[in-house]
């Protein structure tokens, strides 16, 4: 199932390949991606998907399509039950076409490994995922979660984002997409690493209760580019980038 997405400024109807086009970048890249409500919900009911409708699932997949990896948070992971990160076949070759690796691969961002190896996005990963932690994260979680993911140490108490970055660029995985959560988010704009944010904006009022899509340290503002405006059964979905 699929929507059409058109583009505010042109009015014109936008298939796949404009899409990838309108949601391209160059080089090295951490772009965040979230949906909130018209009042600035980050979840319904306790989780994202109530805000998302066909529309935006086909820009988070695209957006998945485009990355080398994919950050996530260990709560968003246990949270919104990550299932393996896996692309149909024609974004598959896509990828192939245009010189990626057939998958992204799945990171992972914990400072207490509180992670199950069951769980599917580790157990059934087409690509081995990353999990990226501290030297002070429990020794017998850190061997547990090794069997089925690359264990990365940076920092010794806390994460170290901008290590982590380097780590992973030495990798090869240059464009990273994070999909959350809030904390992971705002970790990483209070180090000043978010190049770009595509923003789904949900025509829903939800009322008072959930958090912001944003979460964790303060830091100063920063000024952001609009790079284009769609809109598609009442939703808008915004692209914003450095300036």
């Amino acid at each position: 199932m699929s929507a059409s997405l058109v583009r505010l400024e042109s009015g014109a109807t936008l298939d796949d390949d404009a899409l990838a086009g309108l949601y391209h970048a160059d080089g090295r890249v951490v772009r965040v991606n979230f949906v909130t409500s018209v009042d600035g919900a980050v979840e319904l009911d306790g989780f994202s998907e109530g805000l998302s409708g066909v529309p935006d699932k086909r820009v988070f997949g695209l957006l998945r399509m485009l990355c080398d990896g994919l950050v996530v948070g260990a709560g968003t992971l246990r949270h919104e039950g990550y299932r393996a990160v896996r692309l149909n076949e024609e974004r598959r070759a896509w990828r192939r076409a245009h010189g990626l690796a057939e998958y992204p691969t799945l990171v992972v961002v914990t400072g207490s490994l509180d992670l199950n190896p069951g769980q599917a996005a580790f157990a059934d990963a087409p690509v081995r995922p990353i999990v990226i932690t501290h030297g002070r994260a429990p020794a017998d979680r850190r061997e547990m979660i090794s069997g089925v993911a690359e264990v990365l140490t940076v920092g010794d108490e806390a994460v170290d984002l901008t290590e982590a970055l380097a780590r992973l660029r030495e990798r090869g995985l240059d464009h990273l997409l994070s999909e959350g959560g809030p904390q992971l988010f705002g970790s990483l704009a209070a180090a000043d690493l978010v190049d770009d944010v595509c923003l789904t904006v949900s025509p829903l009022l939800t009322g008072p209760g959930a958090g912001r899509i944003t979460a964790g340290p303060a830091s100063p503002p920063k000024g952001m580019a609009l790079r284009h405006v769609l809109e598609s059964e009442g939703s808008l979905f915004l692209r914003y980038t450095r300036k």
